[in-house]
């Protein structure tokens, strides 16, 4: 095993908040969990296609930060993707959830992908897997 970069400790924690957040999510599409937002709290009904989505989406964080644990090269793209795939699957939670979603209910997902995407994209990051830098 490579000595861990501190670069990708931090993402690998941050795809632990990601996969808690998510398993969240599946509480919430299930009616475990009530929705919190800045109007109150509420419960809706269960949607059962959003919390397949979201189960699917804690089963591939927890296989991303296993993978960034141990510093797979890889996972550098996978991390990159998902986190875009997880950016709209936010998107689309909010826009056709059908239950009441605001952005506030999201909005820490939200903000962890995008702290993801934006520290994957660093050059240090970057060279922590071995990635060329474009500018060379």
């Amino acid at each position: 095993m490579k000595s861990r970069p501190f670069p990708v400790t931090i993402l690998a924690i941050l795809a632990a908040i990601a996969a808690f957040f998510a398993a969240v999510h599946v509480l919430q599409a299930l009616t475990i969990l009530p929705l919190f937002s800045l109007g109150g709290v509420r419960l809706p009904q269960a949607n059962w296609w959003s919390a397949l989505m979201w189960a699917l989406m804690v089963w591939v964080w927890v296989w991303l930060f296993r993978m960034l644990w141990n510093v797979e090269p890889q996972a550098w793209m996978f991390l990159a993707i998902i986190s875009v795939f997880n950016l709209i699957l936010d998107t689309m939670s909010i826009l056709f959830g059908g239950y009441g979603t605001t952005f506030s209910d999201y909005s820490l997902s939200f903000l962890v992908n995008g702290a993801i995407l934006l520290y994957v994209m660093l050059p240090s990051t970057k060279a922590a897997f071995g990635i060329p830098n474009a500018k060379q």
